[in-house]
């Protein structure tokens, strides 16, 4: 089994796409989020209340969707302490079907790089079912 290398600075240039991840989200991850968080709205687990607010049915924490965005960072950079900051919007909810998942899509792509402060600007594209989730997602990740 190969070691997988950690990113260094100096190698990474602007636009180039550094990691692509998918994550599945189904009912039974929406329930463990919500006892990880105690968010536990119904619009997480009941098709019903989902339907009675405008929604077309249970949808995932928002910010579970951020928390899978950051996890792929965390995956490339090798290290969850190197990621000093992390920024989204939400713009659309990740419907979560029953039966079934729905799939996150998390695609990293280096948006700047800052030598003289020893980190990297991680611009993402964050989809699901082909439509964007999460908007003006960065993260700032600082590699020794």
């Amino acid at each position: 089994m190969s070691e997988v290398r950690r990113p260094v600075l100096t190698e990474l240039e602007p636009g180039t796409e550094i990691f692509a991840r998918t994550f599945t989200v189904d009912r039974a991850r929406l329930v463990r989020y919500a006892g990880a968080s105690g968010d536990f709205n119904p619009i997480h687990y009941s098709d019903r209340v989902a339907h009675e607010v405008g929604l077309p049915g249970v949808i995932a924490h928002g910010m579970a969707t951020m928390g899978l965005a950051g996890a792929a960072v965390e995956d490339w950079a090798q290290d969850p302490g190197a990621v000093v900051d992390l920024g989204v919007r939400f713009t659309r909810p990740v419907e979560v079907p029953d039966p079934g998942a729905a799939e996150v899509e998390v695609v990293g792509t280096v948006g700047a790089v800052d030598l003289a402060a020893g980190s990297v600007r991680v611009d993402l594209r964050v989809t699901s079912g082909g439509t964007s989730v999460l908007a003006k997602a960065q993260a700032v990740v600082r590699l020794a």
